[in-house]
């Protein structure tokens, strides 16, 4: 038994021996060895296919390679029996030999032997010719000993240079971590980018090469880039706006948040500037849809019914899941319910099937299990959007408070989508954005008080959409999303059932006039 586990840590240790040098040595010096493993034939029905021929390479350094063999004397058959054969590596021992030779004096019964030698296939024949010894004074007890102390010896030396090389590896790869660039998850806009000039640098650790700038924001510039063969999409954040991106990149690890209507997040990265002197840079990597934000097509495109009933579902499924707590025994399994709190249609990407996806999650808030919402602005979001008590700063600070804020930027939004459907009689008017008709294209926040707090005003339905009895019953479900009163607005679960319905039943549906 104490025989087999030597021979089975030899095997393993010469065969780790092997692997690791043959990874790493030089294609030149290679010499051919037999192999052979009994341990790993007792289990083949055909042992002649158990022998082959092994490709040693040069080690590190050039470090020559050896054949070996090892082997024992049955004293039942009178016969040698091979244990191993294959590639050895640095073994002063070995230079110079041409045959396999043993030269150790008498052994014990199935004590094991060993041999190297230098040169192609010099392993097919071991040859033991012990040099005759003058007697012992020992007790044979004592020769075991001595031999498994040699094979020790053997072991050890030959495991040494894998243990320092293993060692330098992982000295190396701490250094590496250490020196790292830190890496995460986000996505933002910013209005000052003026820092960013017309040069595309290749700076992360990633090989993206920005292209061009597809969009400006409050939080950054939007770039159009390429990683390797594929088109990214890399958000850049000033240093001023780093808690943006931080809380993006915790929004995107939560759990569940890979979702086919959330923005397909890929990595972000911390940068050096571009600009000699100036400070770091944060960017967010994430897949690129070339058709762009939900506002930008409606600005250039008009939708069918079939098109708006994809972009309401797929969006509301969006807002649904993001809204959606996903309980689960496992913590890192489990899903908080997440307010989006700048719900708009720039912040609505758009697949190549018109696939609605959420982005931008820099001012989202996380509602964790038994915890408050902490030290928060409630007046935050784009003014155009905000419900009537973020306008007023009156805001519950609960979950469902904040939740029925996105509800209420849903409804403009879906008013935004019918402005530019098909399905109304006559014309299609230009693409408008809520309330551009009464406070303009750049609203003060006193603009928006006096026209949704003071006269309670809300986007105005077309005549031309009671053509249309989809459109009719999506007029509903807007008003009921913007209701000033905060409690009466409909959750998002319910707003995607809604549409689901509303497109399901008035699909293909002739556009005919019900105003008569």
């Amino acid at each position: 038994m104490e025989q087999k586990i030597w021979i089975w840590i030899l095997c393993s240790v010469l065969l780790l021996a092997t692997t690791c040098n043959c990874a790493s040595r030089k294609k030149s010096e290679e010499v051919k060895c037999h192999y052979y493993n009994q341990t790993t034939c007792a289990n083949s029905e055909n042992e002649e296919g158990c022998t082959s021929i092994q490709n040693c390479k040069a080690g590190d350094n050039d470090k020559p390679s050896y054949c070996y063999a090892v082997w024992t004397n049955n004293t039942k058959t009178n016969k040698l029996e091979i244990k191993l054969k294959g590639c050895f590596l640095n073994n002063v021992e070995c230079q110079g030999q041409k045959q396999c030779k043993e030269k150790k004096g008498e052994i014990e019964p199935n004590g094991l032997l060993f041999c190297c030698c230098e040169g192609d296939y010099c392993n097919s024949e071991i040859i033991w010719d012990p040099i005759p010894t003058t007697p012992r004074i020992e007790t044979t007890s004592a020769k075991p000993l001595r031999d498994d102390n040699e094979l020790i010896h053997t072991i050890v030396f030959s495991t040494i240079p894998l243990v320092a090389v293993a060692s330098m590896f992982l000295f190396v790869y701490w250094v590496y971590k250490r020196r790292k660039i830190p890496q995460f998850s986000h996505w933002v806009p910013s209005s000052d980018s003026s820092h960013l000039g017309n040069c595309s640098p290749i700076l992360s650790n990633r090989p993206i090469q920005l292209v061009e700038v597809k969009a400006r924001g409050r939080y950054g510039a939007v770039w159009k880039a390429l990683h390797k063969k594929d088109t990214v999409a890399v958000k850049i954040f000033p240093p001023q706006d780093k808690n943006s991106w931080l809380v993006e990149q915790d929004i995107y690890q939560l759990p569940h948040m890979q979702h086919d209507n959330m923005l397909s997040f890929i990595g972000a990265e911390k940068h050096a500037s571009v600009i000699e002197g100036a400070k770091n840079e944060y960017w967010l990597i994430t897949a690129y849809h070339d058709y762009g934000s939900l506002c930008d097509y409606l600005k250039s495109n008009i939708l069918t019914w079939d098109q708006l009933c994809h972009i309401a579902q797929s969006m509301t499924s969006g807002l649904m899941h993001l809204h959606e707590e996903i309980p689960s025994e496992r913590s890192d399994q489990y899903k908080p319910a997440i307010a989006h709190r700048d719900f708009k249609s720039n912040n609505v990407l758009l697949k190549h099937d018109l696939t609605a996806c959420i982005a931008d999650f820099g001012l989202a808030l996380v509602f964790q299990p038994g915890k408050s919402c902490g030290d928060i602005h409630g007046q935050v979001g784009t003014r155009r959007y905000m419900a009537p008590e973020v306008l007023e700063g009156a805001i519950n600070f609960s979950r469902d408070a904040f939740l029925r804020i996105d509800m209420y930027a849903c409804g403009l939004v879906l008013w935004e989508l019918a402005t530019r459907c098909t399905a109304q009689q006559g014309a299609i008017p230009d693409y408008r954005l809520p309330f551009e008709e009464e406070v303009g294209q750049h609203p003060s926040l006193e603009d928006m008080q006096e026209c949704v707090v003071h006269k309670k005003l809300r986007p105005a339905f077309k005549d031309s959409w009671k053509s249309h009895p989809g459109l009719i019953a999506l007029c509903d479900t807007m008003e009921e999303c913007w209701d000033h009163d905060a409690e009466a607005r409909l959750s998002a679960s319910c707003v995607m059932e809604r549409i689901t319905w509303q497109c399901r039943q008035y699909n293909g549906t002739a556009v005919t006039s019900l105003a008569q």
